[in-house]
């Protein structure tokens, strides 16, 4: 038996308010990156240097360069559910259309969060994450949050 409340329950998990986002980074400190890239022009990959260099664990999940074995000086997997140990943070570097295709494999890690960068939304994959008990923040730069709240 669910009561009324229930069933919207999940959607406290979709933040979308500096609040929340502030709670979401406070509770991070292990970032898988999926999508990371080796191009330091790139914002996949100086947005997840500049988390690095602001303290944060970084694993890189690349999804193309199948030969590298390292980016920022980490050692790379090629599925979130292969990381090693807890995940705080999954934060995606796809573009939206190809962020449903990460769902399955986000779901088998059970990271506290899931951010997608600027630009990147998908309200039908959020719902999925949200429902699982997973924060979802949408569109939104994690390395300008960062600074705004201030690390």
């Amino acid at each position: 038996m669910t009561t009324p409340d229930s069933s919207a329950d999940w959607r406290r998990h979709l933040i979308d308010d500096d609040a929340g986002v502030g709670r979401v980074i406070d509770a991070t400190r292990r970032i898988a990156v999926v999508g990371i890239k080796i191009d330091e022009g790139q914002p996949a990959n100086y947005v997840p240097r500049f988390a690095k260099d602001a303290g944060y664990e970084i694993v890189p999940v690349p999804v193309y360069y199948p030969e590298v074995t390292e980016i920022l000086g980490e050692r790379v997997y090629r599925k979130v559910a292969d990381v090693p140990g807890d995940v705080d943070m999954v934060n995606v570097f796809r573009r939206s259309r190809d962020v449903a295709a990460h769902v399955d494999d986000i779901l088998a890690k059970k990271p506290k969060s899931v951010w997608m960068q600027l630009g990147i939304r998908d309200d039908d994959v959020a719902e999925r994450l949200a429902r699982a008990g997973i924060d979802v923040v949408q569109d939104r730069c994690l390395m300008v949050e960062l600074r705004r709240h201030g690390h």
